[in-house]
């Protein structure tokens, strides 16, 4: 692995100070999935300690780059902890070499497909009405009184219906086109409100601060939990199913 300082791809000029948006940009070419909370976040878990100005704004160095760059890329390449890339990074500031890092087991073993953070992100804003609902997902209006009855979909002020429900209604309209009923479906909204209310628990001491930045933080941890349990659930269902047809 290399060290911190060993690339310097779109870094700032030495002595230059880069605002969290310009770091962004500096390695988002890198590292697709970084974002703004990402890099907040691993400041407050001690891996960068960028300068503040009087204001409050951050002020990042070319080496505070490269550190978010190493860290990004241990995570990505070696799927190391946190704690282990602090620990090397800690190394390498009192001139030491890090320790190599163990062997892995291959990505799709440690990291199963499904959902990622990213996926939680606010959905666009949009007011679809019930018949653009209706023609969209190819539902009757008794099927969505159905899901409506059922606590699946929900009008919005006005009647008007949001991206998620949209989204909830299509994938709803391919399982009822196979024969399952509204009711039947009941059981996926209660429990999805049970891990919603088990993320919200964990992450409220952070929700409740009055800082933004923790809030932000907050939202983040909340979608990397959500997408990790449903990747949970999915792999569930999948070694069901291997079970169940003995494949």
């Amino acid at each position: 692995m290399s060290s911190p300082a060993s690339t310097a791809t779109m870094s700032p000029e030495p002595g230059r100070s880069l605002s969290i948006g310009s770091v962004l940009s500096r390695l988002k070419a890198e590292f697709p999935d970084v974002s703004i909370s990402k890099i907040r976040f691993l400041e407050s878990e001690g891996l960068v300690t960028p300068q503040r100005t009087p204001s409050g704004y951050r002020q990042f160095t070319t080496e505070d780059v490269e550190r978010l760059r190493y860290v990004l890329a241990a995570q990505r390449d070696h799927y190391l902890p946190l704690k282990v890339i602090k620990d090397q990074l800690d190394a390498i500031d009192r001139g030491l070499e890090p320790a190599t890092p163990a062997a892995r087991l291959p990505r799709s073993l440690v990291m199963a497909d499904g959902p990622s953070p990213g996926d939680f992100a606010a959905s666009t804003e949009v007011r679809v009405t019930r018949g653009e609902l209706l023609a969209e997902t190819g539902l009757t209006m008794t099927a969505l009184a159905e899901l409506e009855q059922f606590g699946l979909v929900t009008a919005g002020p006005g009647g008007y219906f949001d991206a998620d429900s949209v989204l909830i209604a299509g994938t709803a309209a391919e399982l009822l086109a196979v024969g399952l009923e509204a009711r039947h479906l009941r059981s996926f909204r209660t429990a999805a409100d049970r891990e919603a209310t088990l993320i919200t628990q964990l992450v409220s001491p952070q929700a409740r601060q009055r800082d933004p930045d923790a809030r932000e933080r907050a939202g983040a941890e909340a979608a990397r939990l959500g997408a990790t349990i449903l990747r949970m659930h999915s792999q569930l269902v999948k070694a069901g199913l291997r079970r169940d047809l003995g494949r």
